[in-house]
């Protein structure tokens, strides 16, 4: 079984002064907080009830992606 460390995890900040991290590889696992230690927090909360839910519905959890970071010109 996967776990929240097979992914890359992106932590920015955010417009309103908090923090939101996500997991670019699934689709809705995203959280936010007022610190990025929050967030990351919540973030593996959030990747838990994910995993429980792909595993309820039979489906493997997807693989992770590459992110590209680069700077507008």
């Amino acid at each position: 079984m996967k776990s929240l460390q097979n992914y890359t995890t992106v932590i920015r900040p955010d417009d309103n002064g908090t923090f939101v991290a996500y997991i670019p590889a699934i689709p809705g696992c995203h959280a936010w907080g007022r610190t990025p230690d929050e967030a990351r927090t919540e973030l593996a909360s959030v990747f838990e009830m994910i995993q429980e839910e792909y595993k309820e519905q039979g489906r493997s959890l997807p693989g992770d992606v590459e992110l590209v970071i680069a700077n507008a010109s």
